[in-house]
This record gives structure tokens, sequence and C-alpha cells, in this order.
């Protein structure tokens, strides 16, 4: 069997000034794009049990792909069944903990920060509005966006905007594989927020590092972001990792409370 060919982890020079020309010449972090359900607020994984209930679909379905497979006249009453209960969930949306902390340090080091989501614009707004007042997102891409992730076109939509060429030098935060496969296909380092549900997808091979809070992230960026594994490594306790993320992430909650 031919070996394996691996690539380099992921690596963006420290935002804190250090003096280290060695780390300080790794890629420069240009911007962060967030998605939004289970990533900015906790995860309201309800809404797609009612949302498949509502369409008649079975789990595992693409919820978007399904509407976009009806027939024209049938596509904008599914949609809306989707929309009437995202709007119901949004009254109960709840921030992740750390969210305003890493945006306050993001807009201190003047990172743009950009939202990729597959939710329509109101519970979108409605976060930002209710959490994040005064900081600023652009673009915000949402399902009016074709096509959705895991298609990386979002992504690289924010980059142009942005006025790069690429993701390369951008991070993508998620908390699902749709996330993790659209930053790594758009060419940008992947960050997982990882909870009780996902966290098989630490081992998942575009995922490049794994966070429990997101103001866990500061200390990374801070510091040198370095991927925790290199693209198609192999890492046999990636599950334990996933644990110890987990683990750690909920001791220094417990610790705040």
């Amino acid at each position: 069997m031919a070996a394996q060919l691996l690539m380099a982890p992921r690596q963006f020079a420290p935002l804190k000034e250090t003096g280290d020309k060695t780390t300080e010449m790794a890629p420069k972090l240009k911007g962060v794009v967030f998605d939004v359900d289970g990533t900015l607020c906790l995860p309201q994984t309800y809404m797609f049990v009612e949302m498949r209930s509502a369409l008649s679909i079975p789990k595992g379905n693409d919820i978007l792909a399904h509407v976009e497979s009806l027939p024209a006249a049938e596509q904008e009453p599914a949609m809306q069944k989707i929309r009437d209960i995202e709007r119901t969930a949004m009254a109960s949306q709840t921030p992740q903990p750390g969210l305003l902390e890493l945006m306050k340090y993001l807009q201190s080091k003047s990172v743009p920060k950009g939202i990729c989501t597959r939710n329509f614009d109101m519970p979108v707004n409605h976060l930002l509005g209710k959490f994040l007042a005064g900081q600023t997102f652009g673009p915000i891409v949402t399902r009016d966006f074709k096509p959705p992730k895991p298609d990386p076109a979002g992504i690289l939509h924010i980059a142009k905007a942005w006025g790069f060429e690429d993701a390369r030098d951008m991070i993508m935060v998620g908390d699902s594989v749709d996330d993790m496969t659209a930053g790594y296909r758009a060419g940008a380092a992947t960050v997982l927020l990882v909870n009780d549900v996902n966290a098989h997808l630490v081992e998942h091979e575009h995922t490049d590092l794994c966070i429990s809070r997101l103001d866990e992230l500061i200390d990374v960026l801070e510091n040198g972001f370095v991927g925790q594994i290199g693209r198609g490594e192999e890492d046999a306790d990636t599950k334990g990792r996933a644990k110890r993320v987990l683990w750690e992430g909920r001791r220094e909650g417990s610790a705040q409370i």
C-alpha cells in the first residue's frame, strides 16, 4: 500500500505581538466566518424534527434539498412551514458561552467577521440585535444564497467581498459536518464547537481544531492557530480528544458560575 501523503496542520500567526519571527512568518488570519444555530447560539435541534414532521420526510433527508426537489408550486408553502418553525424557535435563542467575549476580541484585533448559515434572515437578525448589538458582521450569507452549505460558495462569496481571492487565510467556525465540509472545500481552516451530539466530527477529515466554548478561541488566536492534525492524518485518539475538550470546557464553565 502506498504511503499516505500528509498535509501540514493549518497555522496562523499569533494575533499578539510575540517578537518570534518563526511564528510571525505563518500566514496572517484575515477573517472568521460563523455558522448561527449551534454556533453563535445554543443548538435548537428540535427544530429539525419539527421541520421533517411538517414536511413528512424521514430523518437523514436534507430539508432544503427536499424543498428544492418539490414542484415549483409547492416549494414556497413548504419553505413557509420551515420559516414558521424558525420564527417560533428564535424567541428561545440562548447565546453560546463566550459569545460576546470572542466577538469583542476579534473586533479589537480588526479581524472581519462574517456569517454563513442555512437559516433565513429573521432569526439571524434577531440574534445579532439581542445579543451582539454594536458588533459588525458582513457579509451575512443566509438561506437565500444558493447553493447552501456544504457547498463552499457562501464562504467564497464572503472571501471575495473582503477582497480575497480565496478563503485560505480564513477560519470557518461551526458545529456541523456541513460547516466543516464547506470550510474545508473553500480552503479555510475549520473549528468545530463540540457538544455531546457532534463529538464524532472531531475525527472528521475536514475538522482542523475543536473547542467547547467560543471564548477558547481567543487564546488559540492570541498565541497562534495550529491545527491539531495534518490533513489526511489518522489519529487513533480523536474520540478521546473530543471527550477532553468537552470535559475541560465544562470544568472551566463550572468555575465561572
